[in-house]
């Protein structure tokens, strides 16, 4: 193999370019939770995620009335403002600004994890939480499916629009996964270095 190949593949290999990736994947769970977050206090997010809410055995109750969302569904960057009135009544976007608090207070805990071992670790298992709820929309949500409005492809394993957004998730899940794994690895060899002798340990990130 050439040398200077050998030279780029240790690089890349090496603990301090692992280390640099488990950052990365720290960042880039944290614009996630961050970015759309946000979104949740705009009314057209909240209007997306309805008829997951709406499905779902453990969150439909925040609902007002869960069973008529698919008479007052919209388009994204569409304006209906009959739709949006009952969206407000049905307690859409109240539950949306909630969610979005969440995911807010998510992102910034993992982003934390850059400095504080203990509260990075706390971020990484609800980021790590969180995709495992949404994923299970797949098995309750009907719109995660392909239609069946004559086509023959419908229904699994067609996925809809909605469906592979929610399937994306898994690489999510995957992230924060490896992100949990450092961070209670941290956690343990800060409290190793606490307990430990002195001078027999090099003093722990705090």
């Amino acid at each position: 193999m050439n040398t200077q190949i050998r030279r780029v593949l240790g690089l890349v290999s090496g603990p301090e370019s692992n280390r640099l990736g488990l950052q990365a994947m720290r960042v880039a769970i944290a614009i996630i939770f961050l970015w759309i977050g946000a979104l949740k206090f705009v009314p057209y997010e909240a209007d997306s995620i309805t008829p997951f809410v709406a499905n779902s055995p453990v969150m439909a109750f925040f609902y007002a009335h869960p069973d008529q969302y698919a008479q007052h569904l919209t388009h994204e960057g569409e304006l209906n403002l009959a739709a949006r009135a009952w969206q407000a009544a049905n307690h859409t976007y109240a539950f949306s600004r909630g969610l979005g608090t969440v995911e807010l207070l998510i992102g910034l805990l993992v982003l934390v994890g850059l400095v504080s071992r203990r509260l990075g670790l706390a971020g990484a298992v609800l980021a790590f939480l969180t995709p495992v709820v949404t994923l299970s929309f797949l098995v309750t949500t009907p719109e995660a499916w392909v239609a069946a409005l004559g086509d023959a492809e419908h229904g699994f394993p067609y996925l809809s629009g909605a469906g592979r957004l929610v399937l994306k998730d898994v690489t999510l899940m995957a992230g924060a996964w490896l992100v949990l794994a450092d961070s209670a690895r941290a956690v343990l060899e800060q409290t190793s270095a606490r307990t430990a002798p002195a001078g027999l340990v090099p003093a722990a990130k705090a």
